[in-house]
């Protein structure tokens, strides 16, 4: 076998007390950002532990950097770096002191950890805060002063399992932003998270996650594309008018209306994108159908995520 592809998984398995966290897992990564995505409970972190040496799979292969995990962990581990879901610093210490004394631990010697901490601080934008004891740092800066850390020794793959998790928007975006530096400098980035919107925004290619194994991948836009096109949703200002909306634009689309009684909505398949709303709102005046509302829905990868994973349920 030929691991070309920094990340390549070949079937693997892992239980915990006879449930299953990975059933098959299978996934190949190559540079830049690719995106993991599943609810609670999927495989990610089980899936990420793998690749870190952190969890020997019960079945299956995993190559990093092309080592495989459990023929050498020591390669791999030094091919990588990760960042979990909880802070790595100390929080008495200040943001250089925690990457001086990471670097030592890497075994870098006192003047190349100083001056790597010092390279650091300038690329993820710390340096005014590098004396400040970590405590006082906001979230952003402390996922970071995390990221910082874990590409100190510049790793062909970083391991980011859900590092946005808990921090406001502000914060987000911070790391956001350092990610993308971190994949536009050619390093192999695997996401995981729960958010679809940062998936979305970030991820070049996604491979879903559900029970254990991925159920679909592929580019955002492509994952979307997968579950249909364009979507007329008409809310009547009249709910009785609800049941006599779906039958207009039915006969108007030329294809099936889907009412739902609860949100008092009617949602309709758009082909021709724009056009098709312009039809609907002709086809709905001509009625006499007062609207509350009227858009056009670009299908989501939450629309994608949904419509992926129910059908696996099913």
């Amino acid at each position: 076998m030929d691991p070309t592809p920094p990340l390549i998984a070949r079937g693997l398995r892992k239980r915990y007390r006879g449930t299953a966290a990975l059933d098959g897992f299978d996934l190949e990564a190559g540079p830049g950002i690719h995106g993991l995505l599943g609810a609670n409970g999927a495989g990610k972190s089980t899936a990420v532990n793998v690749f870190t040496t952190l969890t020997l799979p019960d079945a299956g292969e995993a190559w990093v950097a092309g080592h495989e995990v459990r023929a050498d962990p020591r390669a791999v581990r030094r091919a990588i770096g990760l960042v979990g879901q909880a802070h790595a610093v100390d929080e008495v210490l200040g943001g250089r002191q925690n990457l001086v004394m990471f670097a030592r631990l890497f075994g870098l010697g006192a003047r190349a950890a100083k001056e790597r901490a010092d390279e650091q601080l300038e690329r993820f934008d710390l340096t005014e805060a590098a004396g400040r004891a970590v405590s006082g740092y906001s979230g952003g800066m402390r996922r970071r002063l995390d990221i910082a850390v874990a590409l100190l020794l510049d790793p062909a793959v970083l391991f980011l399992d859900e590092p946005t998790t808990g921090l406001d928007p502000r914060a987000r975006n911070e790391v956001w932003r350092a990610v993308r530096e971190v994949a536009d400098r050619g390093t192999t980035v695997l996401l995981t998270t729960q958010y679809l919107d940062e998936a979305d925004q970030l991820a070049a290619r996604i491979s879903v996650m559900d029970a254990g194994r991925v159920i679909a991948e592929g580019t955002p836009a492509e994952l979307k594309s997968a579950i249909g096109g364009d979507r007329i949703r008409a809310t009547p200002r009249d709910p009785e008018q609800l049941t006599r909306s779906a039958a207009v634009l039915e006969e108007a689309m030329g294809t099936p209306a889907i009412e739902d009684l609860e949100a008092g909505t009617v949602t309709v398949s758009a082909r021709a994108g724009l056009a098709s709303l312009a039809s609907a709102l002709r086809a709905l005046d001509t009625a006499r159908i007062d609207l509350a509302d009227l858009e056009l829905r670009r299908p989501t990868l939450d629309d994608a995520f949904l419509a992926l994973t129910d059908t696996e349920t099913a």
